[in-house]
């Protein structure tokens, strides 16, 4: 069905002329999924604007050929472009929020391709549009007919991004990163969607992302593309079994796995990317791979192989088993059970007024944190996972008094946080800092690295300014970068490099206490690896006691002594990190598990757990008695009318359910049963 060669493409901005593309061969086949992976950068989402003929303002294909179903798409006319673009090849995008249109309904969105491309009528249309949305998994798909954007969740936006693109029934699909903002669990739903989609509509999926856990599940080949071209392709399962190019062997190595050893650092691949705009004679990958020759740095090795597994490589990865080589990390000072704790979160609760109608005397509050209490000891780290929505991020936000509770206390070293005035409160933020998501928001675009790193000194009144320089020079040595950052602005860094400066301000003041919310999601898999080997020699060294925000379950373990999962504002189970891990107690905890995708297309999904389906219900009204009833596969009628408390399952190791997966501790269990007799007694009565 589609056929590249030798495609290249340059962007001209001022004097520089940046080539994201080079030399790019693929096949498609009717009815086939190829996942393409590769770092930011690498031309994956340029290779499919390309096919789309969407490239960016002062791009230009300088060679080669798109061939699509036999015709030529390399300098098609607009007009004609117009024609094939949403009715025979239509894209997901990786941002829906930004992608919708905002002041249009979502019913008008959906149908507008049929409209455009004079597919029917606009009843017709619209009728449509609603059975697309059914089709996807959207509930009550009349009612989101009428919604906008911003009225619905991620994972409902990346619902109507498909139905959208797929309302004509195109032969082609391009799915450019659709589920790197979600959660595991939606992100399992969506890619299960798009598969049962593809084969009722038996059309060809490109399917761009970094995750290789996606492409091992969901690809039936895959292309790997470094610096612009494609070093290896191949079957899914010959390319994973048996890896050629040291590059996709490097990626491999790189992720963080449920099974990881935490004891042994992450491998992270040396270096970054070559710059698009320069000339690099040989492998682009010869300056970062550890088994490069002369010859590599010269001569550029051509993609050569057999039976459809082609790889450019001239010192390939011989046998499978070849993997990377990893430190064993210092051995971290234990945390004695008796510790005091230095973080203590009492009865907190967050609820958030929202406008619009109400029944007389009641008025609409977000439930965003319900009553939760926990401890973090001197040098301890507590992860915190959950879906977006569950009070993750609201929590943090209280912890380091950004935002104030509706009710309950934060106390750090005994004296309380939250509710103090801003004299104290800005004394006992010194020892109370917070690491950001989003690290390009989080800095000021006007500001130079210095100045950033010095303000919260100058703040504090720490130092004279030659103190501070100097101080802030050893946190960019402490952070794995160099003085001449200093003098440079956030937009001139790397991702990479600008989470490694939010790491360094917030470490600045030397804090006891270190928040940090989904500190790599944002990040390509080399670069997230960098990044948590510095946060745990961080906490090695300095002694930090951290609360680590995520919804990605292999970071939480390679970083958590302990762990607490979250479910619409509830804590519903925490222990240490291992015993959560290998034993969870709570249905959710399981499910949450089970929906994270392994980088190996053979591996058996775990044992005894069902995935965690169906939309998270809303935090304005959140189901009565146990929260996660709505999509438990063991909820009873109990579990409508009573509200289960956190109960113990093994040594520190406690869950919030009434038919835990994990049998009680002996001395609770009479009790429990007893009440839960007479509670479902008296809901039969």
């Amino acid at each position: 069905m589609l056929t590249i060669r030798d495609l290249s493409v340059e962007i001209r901005t001022g004097e520089r002329t940046v080539r994201p593309i080079t030399g790019v061969d693929l096949d498609l086949a009717r009815g086939e999924t190829l996942g393409i992976v590769g770092e930011t950068g690498s031309g994956k989402s340029m290779t499919g604007l390309s096919i789309m003929g969407m490239l960016p303002s002062g791009s230009t294909i300088t060679s080669g050929s798109i061939r699509f179903d036999g015709e030529e798409l390399a300098g098609m006319d607009p007009h004609a472009y117009r024609a094939l673009r949403g009715r025979r090849i239509s894209m997901v995008f990786q941002d829906s929020l930004t992608a919708l249109n905002p002041t249009q309904r979502v019913g008008d969105q959906v149908a507008e391709p049929l409209l455009l491309h004079g597919l029917a009528r606009r009843s017709e249309a619209l009728r449509r549009a609603e059975e697309m949305l059914a089709l996807v998994g959207i509930p009550r798909p009349s009612e989101r007919m009428r919604d906008y954007p911003h009225q619905l969740s991620g994972g409902m936006r990346q619902r109507v991004m498909i139905a959208m693109a797929l309302i004509a029934e195109p032969d082609l699909l391009i799915a450019d990163e659709p589920t790197t903002a979600l959660d595991v669990t939606i992100q399992a739903e969506i890619l299960e969607l798009l598969g049962r989609l593809k084969e009722q509509l038996g059309m060809a999926m490109i399917l761009v992302t970094h995750d290789m856990g996606v492409v091992a599940r969901h690809a039936d080949r895959v292309g790997v593309m470094y610096a612009g071209r494609l070093v290896e392709t191949g079957p899914t399962r010959s390319l994973f079994r048996s890896t050629r190019h040291r590059y996709t062997r490097a990626l491999l190595d790189s992720i963080p796995s449920l099974a990881q050893d935490r004891g042994l650092e992450l491998f992270s691949i040396p270096g970054s990317p070559p710059d698009p705009a320069e000339m690099v004679p040989g492998c682009r990958f010869a300056p970062r791979c550890a088994a490069a020759t002369e010859r590599c740095r010269t001569e550029r090795p051509p993609l050569e192989g057999d039976g459809g597994h082609v790889f450019a490589c001239w010192n390939p990865v011989m046998g499978a088993t070849a993997v990377a080589q990893r430190r064993a990390l210092p051995l971290a000072h234990a945390v004695p059970a008796s510790a005091e704790p230095r973080l203590e979160v009492v009865d907190l609760v967050q609820e958030h007024p929202v406008s619009g109608w109400a029944p007389k005397g009641r008025r609409r509050t977000v439930k965003a944190v319900s009553r939760v209490s926990f401890a973090v000891r001197a040098g301890e780290t507590l992860g915190l996972v959950g879906e977006s929505g569950c009070g993750k991020s609201s929590l943090g936000r209280m912890l380091v008094a950004m935002d104030r509770p509706t009710a309950g206390e934060v106390r750090l070293e005994g004296a309380k946080v939250s509710g103090v005035r801003r004299r104290e409160l800005g004394a006992r933020r010194a020892k109370l800092q917070m690491m950001f998501q989003d690290s390009g928001a989080a800095l000021d675009p006007k500001m130079t690295i210095g100045t950033i790193l010095r303000e919260p000194l100058a703040i504090q009144g720490v130092g004279t300014p030659a103190e501070r320089t100097e101080r802030a020079i050893a946190l960019l040595d402490s952070v794995g970068l160099g003085p001449s950052i200093l003098e440079r602005y956030p937009h001139e860094l790397s991702g990479g490099q600008r989470q490694r400066i939010g790491l360094a301000r917030a470490l600045a003041l030397d804090p006891d206490v270190l928040v940090a919310d989904e500190p790599v999601s944002a990040l390509d898999v080399s670069i997230r690896s960098q990044v948590l080997n510095l946060m745990r020699a961080q906490q090695r060294e300095r002694g930090l006691s951290s609360v680590v925000i995520s919804h990605d379950l292999a970071v939480i373990r390679y970083l958590s002594d302990r762990v607490g999962v979250m479910y619409l504002g509830k804590i519903v189970e925490v222990g240490a990190t291992d015993d959560v891990y290998e034993r969870p107690a709570h249905p959710y905890t399981a499910g949450l598990l089970a929906a994270v995708p392994i980088a190996d297309p053979d591996a058996p999904a775990p044992a005894g757990a069902e995935r965690v389906r169906g939309e998270l219900p809303s935090p304005l009204d959140p189901p009565s008695g146990c929260r996660f009833r709505t999509r438990c596969p063991l909820a009873t009628e109990l579990c409508a009318t009573v509200e289960p408390t956190l109960e113990a399952v093994g040594t520190g190791h406690d869950v919030a359910c009434h038919f835990p997966l994990q049998p009680k501790t002996a001395e609770k269990v009479g009790v429990q049963t007893a009440d839960a007799d007479r509670t479902e007694t008296e809901a039969t009565a």
